[in-house]
């Protein structure tokens, strides 16, 4: 119950966010050659995930804006699946945002006020089967970007991009699982974009991978309070 306690305060909630937001400041502060831009993209990013992580249906309205200002990124960088997922992603937050609606509740255990989304969890065999089309998935796509476009990073690109269409899926379904995947597609992102040179979106995954840690533990709690 400590430790539940602990992820439902709002000082750490509010704590874990400034320290994101701090990271992409600093990152800006000591990199000269990244733009405003992609400081305003990480912030908006920073703000999202962790309002994701918290259950707050709040984080679709982080999250639209930062579709735009991160695809704009991506096209300047000729990451063709980046920008298409961009595009999924949007789409998909429409729909999210009812289904999130739907799933809005107070714990059952009286400890909060506010309304939280309520997490659920797939079975095992679903999740192995999700995981083998998912990792084939992305080798064929990688295999396309390298053969018909010249996408500066074809397979790193693809990697990143057809798990994150699973995560979202899965996020926007409230699946607490979808926090694997992210982390898996935050660690390759950041290595995605320190290759291109743009250090502010590099620390802006670098951060989630921590988020999708901190998220997990959140929806567990969450779906402890809501069934005691």
């Amino acid at each position: 119950m400590e430790s539940t306690h602990r992820l439902d305060s709002k000082w750490y909630d509010y704590s874990f966010m400034a320290l994101g937001l701090l990271i992409q400041v600093l990152t800006y502060a000591f990199m000269p050659h990244d733009t405003w831009l992609s400081l305003l993209s990480g912030c908006l990013g920073v703000c999202s995930v962790c309002l994701t992580a918290q259950g707050k249906i709040m984080t679709f309205a982080f999250g639209f804006a930062q579709v735009f200002t991160y695809t704009y990124l991506c096209y300047t960088q000729r990451f063709y699946g980046e920008i298409a997922i961009n595009g999924y992603y949007f789409v998909t937050m429409i729909y999210g945002v009812y289904v999130w609606k739907r799933r809005l509740r107070k714990p059952e255990d009286g400890s909060s006020g506010k309304r939280l989304v309520m997490p659920r969890s797939l079975p095992l065999r679903t999740i192995l089967l999700i995981a083998a089309a998912t990792l084939v998935g992305s080798w064929l796509a990688g295999w396309g970007l390298a053969a018909w476009t010249d996408d500066t990073q074809p397979y790193l690109d693809a990697f990143t991009t057809i798990p994150a269409l699973v995560a979202q899926v899965l996020m926007i379904l409230v699946y607490r699982e979808h926090w694997f995947i992210w982390l898996a597609v935050d660690v390759l992102s950041v290595a995605l974009w320190l290759r291109a040179g743009d250090y502010c979106m590099a620390a802006q995954y670098l951060f989630w991978c921590a988020n999708c840690l901190y998220g997990l533990r959140r929806w567990k709690a969450i779906s402890a309070r809501s069934a005691s």
